[in-house]
């Protein structure tokens, strides 16, 4: 009698640990997609991937997310629209994408809006960027979680320029959004929109003669193999948003969403000091492997645009650029 209880006690022991572990496997189930358009050697995929195995980790492997770089799941429009067809759970996007559907939210694009990093960092932290991202939400239903300094935008050429008038004709490709356009518009230049992946391949066979980016990105993409000349224009002071679909929100208990907002915020925190870090190194190395890399009176460009290309032209309000110009 003693042996058979003791037999029934392991065998329910083992149900019980069964039970368990299937419990953990469907947990483990629960899988989310989070595309970029970044490569992975950048720090923005390796923040990614660390907020996600902190996300799992924290939530005891009931959420499995994983990273999807280099526009696996397409280019940014593409996972833009994938957070409302349910395609994609998070992403990271510019807000000149995240635009197309709340444009006030592009008012950081508006060339030399801001002064530096700091700059844009506190404006991620001010009322107004709140205001904005609140009015982005009731319009999508996606949730902000975050903004990664990206880095000021500089131009890379063939043809040298060292003013506004030097752009007029070049064919400069840009991101497939608005925003981006200002400044080769307001300098007579063509903006061409060509999609992020293909940027290499265009500017070594010719298609452009110039594109725009930050540092990291001309350095991480190899872009500077195949131009002469990094031109110091930082016309645009770029960031990244940290967006999360409704899908997913709608899934999470409010503990944890609070926890992936902690931990993308987190993750925000950690890729913007690496990219400032490495933006503060790059003009030396690039002079050391030969690159020309000009200095320009960015006042000059600033003017023109300011004279060739209006607020609303883009869809945006001066009000909220006034406000974003004056975050201390």
């Amino acid at each position: 009698m003693k042996q058979r209880n003791a037999i029934k006690v392991i065998a329910a022991c083992a149900i019980s640990a069964w039970a368990m572990g299937t419990l953990g496997i469907a947990h483990a189930q629960t899988k989310l997609k989070w595309a970029h358009v970044y490569e992975t050697s950048e720090p923005y995929h390796k923040w990614s991937v660390w907020a996600a195995d902190e996300f799992k980790k924290r939530t005891n492997g009931k959420y499995d997310i994983q990273v999807f770089p280099a526009s696996s799941l397409g280019k940014e429009s593409d996972i833009n629209q994938g957070l409302q067809l349910g395609t994609v759970d998070i992403i990271l996007t510019g807000a000149s994408f995240a635009s197309n559907a709340y444009p006030r939210l592009a008012v950081s694009y508006y060339p030399f809006t801001f002064r530096d990093a700091d700059h844009v960092i506190a404006y991620g932290k001010s009322d107004v960027f709140k205001e904005l991202t609140e009015g982005y939400k009731k319009a999508t239903g996606n949730t902000v979680t975050a903004l990664t300094y990206y880095g000021a935008r500089h131009a890379t050429s063939n043809k040298l320029f060292r003013n506004c008038d030097e752009m007029k004709g070049l064919k400069m490709r840009v991101p497939d959004s608005p925003a981006y356009t200002a400044l080769p518009r307001a300098c007579g230049a063509n903006p061409t929109p060509i999609a992020f992946a293909e940027v290499y391949l265009a500017l070594q066979n010719g298609t452009v003669d110039a594109q725009e980016n930050p540092l990291p990105t001309i350095e991480a993409k190899k872009f500077y193999e195949v131009q002469k000349n990094i031109i110091l224009t930082g016309h645009i002071s770029d960031a990244l948003l940290t967006v999360v679909s409704p899908g997913l929100m709608g899934k999470l208990t409010p503990a944890e969403q609070k926890l992936l907002v902690e931990i993308t915020q987190q993750a925000a925190v950690g890729a913007t000091n690496d990219i400032r870090k490495r933006e503060g190194e790059l003009v030396e190395e690039f002079k050391k492997k030969g690159i020309n890399v000009v200095t320009v009176d960015r006042n000059d460009f600033q003017q023109r645009v300011l004279k060739a290309i209006t607020f609303e032209s883009m869809k945006l309000d001066k009000k909220d650029w006034d406000r974003v110009v004056s975050i201390k």
